[in-house]
């Protein structure tokens, strides 16, 4: 009868598997995530990467893991179910569409080309404009969330306006990636700000405050470095056509940008935060002639989509990362029942032993290793999350501080490897954009990697935060932040 019972409850959906076995052990349960990582390193190399492709990657992955698995396969199935239901990969989801429906209402109302007018207004050039345009990609990365659109709109804007001004076409791409990192590390609305925050277990707006100082400590050496060395280019090219229709008209979505930034630091719940960002970016809108509400939301019936608009555009650019995050937390959840977080925690724990110092090492490497191999940052920061949650509980260190390591080091290198997503990104932005501007210079992505300062800045910054212990917090029984490990820091904890 209680077999019978268990059977029912597995075909119902209602019982949680605990534990699986597979052929190889820990490593048999790895063989779903290491064939994506495989899959992410070898598309990547190839120049066929895509978020669509990574989504294909982590299903095949999972049926390989299939023929691995020694219990019964209705048991695996059971086991991945339980993964993708778990709430991490749901709010994550839900957050990454009500920032990207924010991010583009934004855009609507002309931000970018608000921000790009100050810049053609001052008359920078050279070193200067391009110091400048690394501030202004860190402000408007910041405020809608998204490296990735912000590498895009500046390549298309603020790349062709830098060179004509004479500025080094590689540092200003470089610097343009730069103000992308800085902005996926620290705004409230970030994809991987999200993630890092309710992987670990945090608050964003406690996350973000805590991380300021990582970000500036970098972001000072950066500015400085971009002015010094941006200099150099030859200006060419008639600049009446590329600040043509500039205008600052869209500094007034700096509004909106505000509330939500108010709003999510004051402890509202993001969703809430983004909720009122976006009605008060549509109500500016609609009263100032700043933007077309058509082009917020509209209808088509003679068009595949049928509904168009920056909120539906907020949508549909995360759907593909969305299944994707799905399936990358349910991989990481198949090796936990598989025994091999276990197994790799208890390794890196032989050699970390009592000290946290090395506990935070371990983790810097962990997420660096897997940023290396996974393109787009968001899946390599959900890959590692699994890891990093399970050696800082184990060591009491606090959720601020380990979803700053997970975040600071994903958000750095995924824009400094010429195989990463968003460095491809504005590579084929500059590429299109030659076609508006001939004399535009073209500049590779393994030329501009060595020269995008915040990143590198960041991961060094948290190597030595990791080294020296500097900004470490434990956490203590209610979650606050304590300066003093608790006294139950190193007792053993069942994984």
């Amino acid at each position: 009868m209680q077999q019978e019972n268990e059977e029912l409850a597995r075909a119902t959906g209602d019982a949680q598997i605990e534990t699986l076995k597979f052929r190889f052990g820990a490593f048999g349960a790895a063989v779903p995530l290491l064939f994506f990582v495989i899959w992410a390193i070898t598309t990547s190399v190839l120049q066929l990467s895509s978020e669509a492709g990574l989504v294909m990657g982590a299903v095949l992955g999972i049926t390989l893991g299939l023929f691995f698995c020694k219990s019964k396969w209705a048991d695996y199935a059971q086991g991945l179910f339980d993964g993708l239901a778990q709430p991490i990969g749901v709010v994550a989801m839900v957050a990454w569409f009500y920032a990207g429906m924010f991010a583009q209402v934004l855009q609507v109302g002309g931000l970018v080309e608000g921000l790009v007018w100050i810049g053609t207004a001052t008359g920078f050039t050279g070193g200067l404009f391009v110091g400048l345009t690394f501030i202004l990609a860190a402000t408007f990365s910041t405020a809608v969330g998204t490296g990735y659109g912000t590498t895009v709109a500046f390549c298309t804007l603020m790349y062709p306006a830098g060179v004509a001004t004479g500025a080094d076409p590689t540092m200003l791409f470089a610097a343009i990636l730069a103000g992308s990192v800085f902005g996926d590390n620290l705004a409230p609305v970030s994809d991987t700000t999200i993630v890092s925050a309710t992987t670990q277990g945090a608050d964003v707006p406690g996350v973000v405050r805590s991380r300021f100082k990582y970000a500036i400590a970098a972001a000072i050496p950066t500015v400085i470095l971009f002015m010094i060395f941006g200099g150099g280019g030859d200006a060419v090219g008639n600049q009446n056509v590329i600040e043509e229709g500039l205008s600052p008209a869209g500094l007034l979505m700096l509004i909106p940008f505000a509330i939500v930034l108010v709003l999510a630091l004051s402890g509202h719940h993001l969703l809430t935060s983004l909720t009122w960002g976006i009605l008060a970016a549509v109500v500016a809108i609609a009263i100032f002639p700043i933007g077309s509400l058509s082009a917020i939301i509209s209808f088509n019936p003679d068009a595949d989509a049928i509904v168009e608009g920056a909120l539906i555009n907020g949508i549909t650019g995360y759907m593909n990362m969305a299944i994707l995050i799905l399936l990358i937390v349910a991989s990481a959840h198949l090796l936990k029942l598989g025994g091999t977080m276990k197994a790799i925690t208890t390794t890196l724990v032989k050699w970390i032993k009592k000290s946290v110092r090395r506990a935070e090492v371990s983790i810097w490497a962990i997420v660096a290793l897997l940023n290396s191999a996974i393109t787009i940052n968001t899946a390599a920061e959900i890959a590692a999350a699994p890891f990093v949650s399970e050696l800082g509980e184990k060591y009491k260190i606090h959720s601020y501080r380990r979803a700053n390591m997970l975040d600071a080091i994903t958000s750095a290198l995924g824009y400094i490897f010429p195989w990463g997503a968003p460095v491809l990104l504005g590579w084929s932005t500059i590429n299109m954009m030659q076609g508006t501007y001939e004399w535009l210079p073209i500049v590779a992505p393994t030329a501009v990697f060595p020269f995008v300062f915040q990143g590198w800045f960041l991961v060094i910054v948290m190597l030595v935060a990791a080294l020296t212990g500097w900004g470490l917090r434990y956490q203590g029984k209610n979650g606050e932040e304590l300066t003093e490990p608790p006294e139950d820091a190193y007792e053993e904890k069942v994984i």
